[in-house]
């Protein structure tokens, strides 16, 4: 199989199959957190390298179970300490898509900025060509890059848009697909005006994309139900994709099922009460409940408008 057909195979899955994207990509500054929460404290590992060994055998136990299945599961995305490393003799990547049918995407960007006009920028990402060239060398379809809007700054919520749509065309000229990640923190005072704002900033990049260039989006579940409906209908959107953004998994689940035809991409949310210390069956077992919740949330929708106590649904197309 050529190259092309590759992408275009793992681009259709990725448009056309219902399920939802693992995010998988906690970082150094991210993953004693992820590991805390995971049973095993700070302080067992003796350097950095030791510490991402674990997180590693901890990302295996997750991505080898069977519960984590390509049927529901549609890409995950990795750091690229994850992507550097094999799986059971085969690189994560080649195992993640030849092995269970799950596209593989790898995070790009070098963490956050200060605060400034009320958001944080992603920092300067001077290596980001070389880690572009490799990712392609091995196998990864696209890629994944966060900012973050702290308050109601339309200044700096272009600013946002601004550098991920400019980082995305040095991505799309690579021939990987990008995941635009625009976070509105859930705390933010006047979240849902700033969402309208991003939504607006959105729609105005996404109408100049030329075709043949798609991205995703990974959004935060908006305060107004199918506020970003305009963006998973836009011919340039693969897929619009929600982050828990610290919402526990059920009420995260719920935001999701109110908004048509965005599908989730959880990571603490995705992994919650998994523990190093469970046995294989509860580890599996519980893994596949939250995959299961996740996948329904995604494709099962609660009809626009329906009182939230209410249960009639709508399937995802």
């Amino acid at each position: 199989m050529n190259a092309i057909r590759f992408n275009e195979q793992q681009r259709q899955k990725m448009k056309d199959q219902p399920g939802f994207v693992a995010a998988l990509d906690q970082s150094g500054g991210s993953t004693p957190k992820a590991l805390a929460a995971y049973g095993i404290r700070e302080g067992t590992w003796s350097d950095q390298d030791d510490m991402m060994a674990i997180v590693h055998r901890m990302r295996t136990r997750v991505i080898t179970s069977p519960s984590f299945d390509g049927d529901r599961i549609l890409g995950a995305i990795l750091f690229e300490n994850t992507m550097d490393r094999d799986i059971q003799g085969r690189p994560t990547a080649d195992y993640l898509w030849s092995g269970k049918g799950i596209v593989p995407f790898l995070k790009v960007d070098n963490g956050l900025a200060e605060e400034r006009n009320g958001v944080r920028l992603m920092k300067p990402m001077p290596q980001l060509a070389a880690l572009l060239t490799k990712a392609k060398a091995k196998g990864i379809f696209g890629t994944k890059m966060r900012s973050v809007i702290l308050k109601l700054n339309p200044a700096g919520i272009r600013d946002i848009v601004d550098q991920q749509f400019e980082v995305a065309a040095q991505i799309l000229a690579t021939g990987l697909v990008p995941i635009i990640e625009p976070e509105v923190d859930i705390h933010c005072a006047e979240k849902a005006q700033a969402e309208a704002f991003l939504k607006v900033f959105l729609l105005e990049k996404l109408d100049r994309l030329p075709p043949g260039q798609w991205v995703f989006l990974k959004l935060t579940l908006p305060e107004q139900e199918d506020l970003y409906a305009d963006c998973v209908k836009h011919s340039r959107v693969v897929r619009v994709l929600a982050l828990s953004g610290g919402y526990s998994r059920d009420e995260a689940n719920a935001r999701l099922r109110r908004n048509q035809g965005v599908v989730a991409s959880f990571s603490r949310a995705l992994v919650e009460g998994l523990t190093a210390q469970q046995s294989a069956a509860e580890f599996n077992a519980l893994l596949d409940e939250s995959v299961q919740s996740t996948f329904e949330a995604s494709t099962v929708k609660r009809a626009a408008g329906t009182p939230k106590g209410k249960c009639a649904e709508t399937a995802a197309s």
